[in-house]
């Protein structure tokens, strides 16, 4: 009998900063309901994310997957760019 894996978790989120080698923070934005007051908020958080070919600039869309630890705060990876940056 043979087991399958599950899929890996991933979000999407845009790019925050990218001037750490090899590393981007993603700002991942979800939506929740405030549990008293029924309120929608957005709630922000930072991940920094293995970028591993300097792809990522400021302000692009990307999709990240759970990885195995890669420093003490990395446990991301960039699986690919959706939307560059436009540039005027």
């Amino acid at each position: 009998m043979t087991q399958s894996r599950a899929l890996p978790r991933s979000l999407t989120g845009k790019v925050v900063s990218n001037k750490m080698q090899k590393t981007v923070v993603v700002e991942v934005v979800r939506i929740e309901r405030h549990s008293l007051y029924g309120k929608v908020m957005r709630k922000k958080t930072k991940i920094k994310a293995h970028d591993e070919v300097n792809q990522c600039l400021i302000g692009d869309q990307v999709s990240i997957v759970y990885a195995r630890p890669l420093s003490k705060t990395k446990h991301w990876r960039v699986s690919e760019v959706l939307t560059k940056r436009v540039t005027t």
